[in-house]
């Protein structure tokens, strides 16, 4: 059926489609609203300490780029829960497929934020720090790890393997062809791979009613034959939830699924984004009463998993993580220019060894004035 051409968001249609109901353990208070996932105290406050350093460290990742030592940071402020949770149901040996704001699945699955800082200040090149972790390199271009994703997944089908692989991708990232064709691959070949569409609302200063006419980012599953969910981003419990059951249905050979994290991007798009331009103060505002950090420790607290001990701990902890990685980044000089060359090829072909002696006696002439 035409629409007219000045719609936006949602657009009814003849046929009814049924709303998905949104997941969720724990209410905005940290009371629960449904069965508490049976996860013991330990791994419970472990949770909550991830999303903190999570925090904390995007802090601090924040502050080093105002200072001029990284050339970019796109804050994950918000979206801790969905981070945290989704990565920590995850066994270490399935590989996550980021894009550039991942730093709580990064924190969780023990990446270095050494290593995550030397990419943004530009001095380091790859996946080295990353794939010790089973995890690919931060994807800039948009969408375009949601096929690397897949094909992993394909590649783990045809070796026997039982390992998940998960793509992670943004709201606007839903509207690329990459990622049609990597949620097409996914169901067709029935790869066991898990699309975790982190919905921020924002894609830089695109609202999500910009994005699409479906109900929802997870209804658009049903067009491509596998399950939808919509989860509370902002619930690290009900996130936890959701993807162990997804896991576990790629592990046993029943194909992918889309989970759509209903969450919030409370900082801007990235340091060199200005969202006063195009947000609402108060949107923010009534989303950053949502969040995710707090709502665990009230549920922590009212439960009596959490104490004044466990709080300096922690303090601690932060405040050490948070020098570790202002010492690794700051100031620290650029590697040769050689090492571009040094991580491509085991064996490099003629052609790519005379670039790198040219590439090299170009820099020397320059350093020497």
């Amino acid at each position: 059926m035409n629409q007219p051409s000045d719609v936006t968001g949602p657009v009814e249609v003849d046929a009814p489609v049924e709303d998905l109901e949104l997941v969720q353990v724990l209410d905005i208070d940290g009371v629960p609203v449904a069965p508490v996932p049976g996860l013991d105290p330990d791994r419970l406050r472990r949770l909550y300490e991830l999303m903190v350093l999570t925090r904390e460290l995007d802090t601090e990742f924040v502050h080093l780029q105002r200072q001029g030592q990284l050339a970019l940071y796109p804050s994950c402020r918000g979206q801790e829960g969905a981070q945290v949770g989704a990565t920590a149901a995850l066994r270490d040996r399935d590989w996550l497929f980021p894009q550039y704001r991942e730093l709580g699945a990064f924190v969780t699955r023990g990446v270095d934020p050494a290593g995550v800082g030397a990419a943004w200040r530009g001095n380091r090149h790859g996946g080295r720090g990353f794939v010790e972790r089973s995890c690919a390199p931060m994807s800039i271009p948009i969408g375009t790890h949601a096929l690397h994703a897949v094909g992993a997944a394909m590649a783990a089908q045809r070796l026997g393997e039982d390992s998940v692989t998960v793509a992670f991708v943004g709201d606007g990232a839903t509207s690329t062809g990459d990622v049609h064709e990597a949620l097409n691959f996914a169901a067709v070949f029935e790869a066991p791979c898990v699309f975790l569409v982190q919905n921020n609302h924002w894609a830089i200063s695109v609202p999500l009613t910009g994005q699409l006419r479906a109900r929802s980012i997870a209804h658009k599953a049903i067009g491509y034959g596998m399950p939808g969910v919509r989860v509370d981003g902002n619930d690290v419990l009900a996130c936890w939830a959701v993807m162990t059951e997804a896991a576990a249905r790629a592990r046993s050979g029943r194909g992918p699924t889309l989970i759509e994290a209903v969450t919030y991007r409370i900082g801007p798009h990235t340091t060199s984004d200005d969202p006063n331009r195009y947000r609402d103060p108060d949107e923010v505002a009534q989303w950053a009463a949502r969040d995710p950090v707090s709502r665990l420790r009230r549920y922590l607290e009212r439960c009596r998993l959490w104490s004044t001990a466990a709080d300096d701990q922690l303090a601690e902890d932060v405040r050490r993580a948070r020098r570790s990685l202002r010492a690794a980044v700051v100031d620290v000089p650029d590697p040769p220019p050689g090492d571009l060359f040094d991580h491509v090829f085991a064996d490099p072909p003629p052609d790519l060894r005379r670039q790198r002696r040219q590439l090299t006696d170009e820099w020397e002439r320059r350093t020497r004035g």
